[in-house]
């Protein structure tokens, strides 16, 4: 027997053994389980595991459930108190609104109250003067009832401090100042304070003073004078020189001076290098004025060159040589056709610091002239171009290098809403835009205006295809709160629903024009009630008829409602109680105004200036009668086919104001009625002529402050 049989045989024996006493012990140790409870076993199993299974099945239905409750249940809940806000709110907005009614009616009870007590007090004051009158006229009847009243305590105003009296003095004349020096010694000493002599305006008095005159003062306040106005002024060349005395001098006005030269520019050159303001518009002068000025007038910063045709591109050349007219910031060259583009290029080589620019009534201006402009005058921020027809939008694409705040074009049919979007881009601090009469501009220029936060100042009367909708998406736009002056003339597609939209977006609105827009009517009129803030309303040529929209304009200044023929008493007598800080008023072409209602007028608006009742046919010399009266403060008086109002009182009134038109004539067939008051159903096809009518202007001897400006 070999090892490995051995190995084999013990290894057969071995596993034999082990199997034999294994099994023997499990057969002993390890009951037998039936298949029966093992069947039942995994029966119960798995009815737990389905259990189970259902259990997670149903609780996620609930969870799902649940979950959508709570949503419910929270949107509910939401809604809930939302509905509670809202009601919260309407209550309270209609408390408000109950409290804001009754608060207005009762202070429109008391404006009309007040208003029916002071006319009661202005209607007995009238009786008392009259009265007064008829005892001074005939002092036989009742002379023993007649009571001395006390007596006026008189008022020395030399006992005034010297600053108050500078300060009365300063809103006078020359004229006024020459004669209130003539009144006594006292007031002879108070008319040579120094203060009183800084700014000498000869030219509202160019009619009348002399040239000695002229002389003699500037000899006498040399040293005072810093502003002088010889505007129209036809002096000689000894006393243009007397100007070189002012050797303080820092304004000086020679416009439409036919004397001015370019010899009498030198002396007053040589002795006045201070000056800083210098017009000499309309004048004779040429290149040689123009080599003087970068000489002695260094620090030149505002020059008006408007409609001096004598000098050339050469002259302006000479505003480099020495230290230059560096320092210039405003300039007008309006009118001065023979600039060509290469004088614009000398003006932009001298001239770098330009901020204002005025070019009017110049047809040759062209893009390329602007171009050539801007190329070394960067900082120019305002611009005015009336009257320059062939300027583009190729001009506005080459100003994007400037920071303009300030643009003004009036009759340009080149320009179109392209412009207006290199505004919207190159211009975001712009705050003054006037595009008047600009054909080509349409509602897409409002639109790219909308953007503009800074814009204050909007004039695009004339551009008559603007509409409802451009309007509606500049104001949705941010520029609506800061949008001060909106002028809309003659855009004759806007209709009320632009008025709603300015109510509703324009707290600040101060003027707003809306002239012979056709489609404006009183609903949409109404909605101006709600605008506050507003100074000044242009509504003549519509078709309104009502006075609703003064009820909320208790601080306007002026209205025109001209040519408005529906108007009657009623919105005089609205502004009357309402507006009674108006100082302005035209109601021309309003044929249903009577005196009653002017009466009315004078006892209330005291402050008024200016008035035009041109075509009020119903007026008479009573109405007149209640202006002396009551409107002290009135300078201008319009009264055109008046053809009730006598000769003899307009006479009297024209001693009154400082200038008045009368026209006693009955109204042309443009008024649209006759001189009855009647609408007129066929206009008459032949213009009058001028010899037809007989009009009457008369000017006191003081000008009024509107032809001084």
């Amino acid at each position: 027997m070999t090892p490995e049989l051995m190995i084999k045989a013990c290894t057969f024996y071995t596993g034999h053994l082990v199997k034999t006493h294994f099994c023997t012990w499990r057969d002993i140790a390890i009951p037998l389980i039936s298949e029966d409870e093992l069947l039942a076993e995994k029966m119960e199993k798995a009815r737990e595991y389905d259990n189970f299974r259902l259990q997670k099945y149903f609780f996620h239905l609930w969870h799902s459930y649940t979950e959508g409750q709570k949503k419910l249940l929270t949107v509910t809940l939401v809604r809930i108190r939302r509905m509670c806000r809202r009601y919260k709110l309407l209550a309270i907005l209609t408390r408000w609104r109950d409290e804001a009614q009754h608060k207005y009616k009762k202070r429109e009870e008391e404006l009309i109250l007040k208003h029916e007590l002071q006319l009661l007090k202005w209607r007995s004051k009238l009786k008392r003067n009259v009265v007064a009158k008829e005892e001074f006229l005939f002092p036989e009847h009742g002379a023993s009832e007649v009571s001395l009243g006390s007596e006026v305590p008189e008022c020395d105003i030399s006992l005034f401090p010297e600053r108050v009296i500078s300060r009365i003095f300063a809103y006078l004349t020359l004229r006024d100042i020459i004669i209130c020096g003539q009144v006594c010694h006292s007031w002879a000493l108070m008319t040579q304070g120094s203060s009183l002599w800084n700014s000498i305006d000869f030219s509202a008095v160019k009619n009348i003073i002399t040239d000695k005159y002229i002389v003699s003062t500037l000899q006498r306040w040399r040293l005072n004078v810093l502003r002088l106005n010889f505007r129209g002024c036809v002096l000689r060349l000894k006393t243009l020189r007397s100007v070189s005395l002012c050797r303080n001098l820092q304004e000086l006005n020679v416009s439409d001076c036919p004397t001015l030269t370019d010899e009498s520019m030198r002396y007053i050159s040589e002795g006045c290098p201070g000056v800083l303001y210098l017009n000499l518009s309309n004048t004779t002068i040429t290149n040689r004025t123009m080599r003087i000025l970068p000489r002695y007038f260094q620090n030149l910063q505002n020059l008006s060159l408007a409609y001096c045709r004598k000098f050339t591109d050469k002259g302006l050349r000479y505003l480099n040589l020495g230290n230059g007219c560096h320092k210039l910031m405003y300039l007008d060259l309006s009118g001065c056709t023979q600039i060509s583009v290469q004088g614009f290029r000398n003006i932009a080589n001298s001239c770098t610091g330009i901020m204002h620019l005025t070019i009017n009534d110049m047809p040759t201006l062209t893009d390329n002239c602007v171009k050539a402009l801007v190329e070394k005058c960067p900082r120019i921020t305002s611009i005015v171009f009336i009257g320059a027809p062939h300027i583009s939008d190729c001009a506005f694409k080459a100003l994007s290098t400037c920071k303009l705040r300030k643009i003004r074009f009036e009759g340009n049919k080149r320009i179109t809403d392209a412009c207006f979007k290199f505004i919207d881009k190159n211009y975001p601090n712009i705050n003054h835009i006037y595009m008047a009469d600009c054909k080509r501009i349409t509602n897409g220029s409002l639109k790219s205006l909308s953007p503009l936060k800074q814009l204050t100042v909007l004039n695009l009367a004339n551009c008559i295809r603007i509409g409802d909708m451009g309007l509606k998406q500049f104001l949705d736009g941010p520029v609506s709160i800061r949008i001060r002056e909106l002028n809309l003339s003659n855009c004759i597609h806007l209709s009320d629903v632009s008025i709603v939209k300015l109510s509703e977006r324009c707290p600040n609105l101060n003027y707003l024009s809306l002239r012979n827009c056709e489609y404006l009517t009183d609903l949409g009129i109404e909605y101006m009630v709600n605008i506050f803030s507003l100074l000044s309303v242009d509504l003549s040529g519509t078709h309104i008829s009502n006075e609703a929209f003064c009820k909320g304009s208790l601080i306007l200044e002026h209205l025109d409602v001209s040519y408005c023929p529906q108007l009657t008493d009623e919105i005089i007598k609205a502004l009357a109680i309402y507006c009674i800080c108006l100082t302005s008023l035209s109601i021309a072409g309003c044929p249903k105004i009577t005196d009653s209602a002017m009466e009315v007028l004078s006892a209330k608006c005291h402050y008024l200036h200016i008035l035009d009742i041109s075509g009020c046919i119903l007026l008479t010399d009573q109405m007149l009668e209640d202006l002396q009266r009551g409107c002290k403060q009135l300078r201008i008086l319009k009264m055109q086919y008046c053809r009730c109002i006598s000769k003899e009182a307009a006479k009297r009134m024209s001693s009154i104001v400082q200038q008045q038109e009368y026209n006693p004539s009955d109204p042309p067939f443009w008024f649209g009625y006759d001189y009855e008051g009647k609408p007129l159903k066929k206009q008459n096809e032949e213009t009058p002529l001028k010899g037809d009518e007989e009009v009457i202007l008369t000017e006191s001897t003081h000008n009024s402050e509107e032809e001084l400006a």
